[in-house]
């Protein structure tokens, strides 16, 4: 750890309190002690970090409390690596009722004002969807009902003379209907094609 970058007069914050945890090494904490009477934000800093390690002395007084030696390192590492619990389906579950709570609060938050910003587009959105399923299903009710139209007519006079010839008619029927649009299909990719 360095103290100060001398080519930019920067100070590191951290040097601080490595210094009063005795975790520079000997020559980092001459550069340190070296350069804290001539920077008044360093020397401020470790007058802070003093008075709070004194304040925590104090409260901490009485009470037999023994830290390992690199304690805050340990935790550092357990916090870095520690993921348990990060694909657990209960904590994928209790992360979407959070997500979804503040969806609901940000909504609420956002009041009427920006209603019309919202469900605007989602009403346009609906009207799209709802036409096209409309004109949907009104193509395929009216080619049925034209197709059955057609049936009827082509097999009435067939199927009171002869069964088998109405059944024949109308399965030729849908065999040219097949073919009809192939030839449809075939049309239109020799034009996109030219």
């Amino acid at each position: 750890m360095t103290v100060a970058n001398l080519e930019t007069q920067q100070c590191l914050a951290e040097d601080v309190a490595a210094y009063l945890d005795g975790e520079l090494d000997v020559q980092a904490r001459d550069s340190f002690e070296s350069h804290v009477p001539q920077c008044d934000l360093c020397a401020a800093e470790l007058l802070r970090q003093k008075q709070l390690l004194c304040t925590l002395d104090a409260a901490f007084l009485g009470q037999d409390l023994h830290l390992p030696q690199n304690f805050a390192r340990v935790v550092a590492a357990h916090a870095e690596t520690d993921m348990r619990g990060m694909r657990d389906g209960f904590e994928r579950l209790q992360a979407l009722r959070v997500v979804l709570i503040l969806a609901v609060a940000a909504f609420a938050l956002l009041g009427s004002a920006s209603g019309e910003a919202i469900s605007g587009p989602a009403r346009t959105l609906g009207h799209l969807l709802r036409g096209f399923a409309g004109f949907l299903w009104d193509a395929i009710y009216q080619a049925a009902a034209g197709l059955t139209i057609i049936l009827r007519i082509v097999t009435r006079g067939f199927v009171f003379e002869s069964r088998l010839l109405g059944f024949l008619i109308l399965l030729l029927l849908v065999a040219a209907l097949a073919v009809l649009q192939r030839l449809i299909s075939r049309y239109h990719r020799a034009e996109i094609a030219e």
